[in-house]
């Protein structure tokens, strides 16, 4: 199988298949989630869906959480960081998101994800190329300096894509999308977005930050290594 222009279905075949118990996914479950849970719930659906619960989420991400597991029989695992807001204001300051950015994306991002993915050998993620100018360049099969490998069975879906597939098979959306939130992530740091073709632009809005570091393997200026499907 040409692994870059097998589908997303395909794609999460071979992952499957390849890895069993040894494999898991990553979701923020936002709208843009929705597609690549609803395959994972039909060709795996067995298979470990990791949610960082960063403990700065909207309220309506984590219902939505519940109302996307309950629909599609998920099998979630959730992440939480060592520290809990107390200390983490404790240690940076009162508002560390703002203040601290990537700092606070570490610890209540990055590290949770690194010490859950001890467990497993490979993980499944749901960024796309036309999302951020990082994105663009990775490949299907990106294997991490940790010796993880990265799969991305979603890079040649467009934003288009995603929203003909969430109408298709009539699925639903974050319940703040009709107020404008596009792409969400923590509370504090993402905005509703008008008026813009990038549904990104409301993340760490002026700020030019546009990674947390979990898809930049982890680690900053580190190139991806793609891999061949034998």
């Amino acid at each position: 199988m040409e692994i870059e222009s097998a589908s997303t279905k395909e794609i999460l075949q071979w992952a499957c298949s390849a890895f069993g118990k040894n494999i898991a996914a990553t979701s923020s479950f936002q709208s843009q989630s929705v597609p690549l849970l609803h395959l994972i719930s039909i060709v795996c659906p067995k298979l470990p869906v990791v949610f960082i619960d960063t403990g700065f989420h909207f309220p309506e991400t984590l219902a939505f959480k519940n109302d996307l597991q309950a629909r599609f029989g998920l099998n979630i695992l959730v992440a939480r960081p060592a520290i809990d807001k107390k200390e983490l204001i404790r240690r940076y300051g009162a508002e560390p998101y703002y203040t601290r950015t990537d700092d606070c994306c570490r610890i209540n991002k990055v590290d949770p994800l690194q010490q859950i993915l001890e467990n497993y050998a490979a993980w499944i993620s749901g960024v796309r190329r036309d999302q951020t100018t990082t994105r663009r360049k990775l490949p299907v099969l990106d294997m991490q300096e940790s010796g993880k490998l990265k799969i991305n069975p979603m890079l040649h879906w467009t934003s288009q894509d995603v929203w003909d597939y969430i109408k298709r098979h009539r699925l639903p959306t974050h319940p703040l999308l009709p107020q404008g939130y596009l792409s969400i992530g923590c509370a504090p740091c993402t905005q509703p977005v008008h008026n813009s073709n990038d549904e990104r632009a409301g993340r760490w809005m002026g700020n030019d930050k546009d990674e947390c570091g979990i898809h930049l393997d982890l680690e900053k200026g580190r190139k991806s290594r793609r891999v061949k499907v034998s």
